[in-house]
């Protein structure tokens, strides 16, 4: 799995948080666990393959939103204890 992480700016609430999932989810489709938070300033989601970095900036500016950075690291899943 990898893990990707976008820092956004102009998200002001938790409408705006609302906007960003969505627009993550359509803009890939495989797209797990997606999360955004107005008070970090950056959302996130897990995926099977590395996502179109373009797109998904594109896709985030076309909401009036804009994507500072995009990055993308491997992701293990956590044990209960956090072994």
């Amino acid at each position: 799995m990898i893990k990707t992480t976008l820092k956004i700016d102009g998200m002001m609430c938790s409408m705006c948080e609302a906007h960003i999932k969505d627009v993550i989810r359509r803009a890939v489709p495989g797209a797990a666990k997606v999360s955004a938070s107005h008070a970090k300033g950056e959302a996130s989601f897990l995926t099977e393959e590395a996502i179109d970095e373009k797109l998904l900036r594109d896709a985030v500016a076309a909401t009036g939103y804009t994507c500072l950075s995009v990055t993308s690291e491997p992701y293990e899943k956590k044990g209960w204890f956090g072994r």
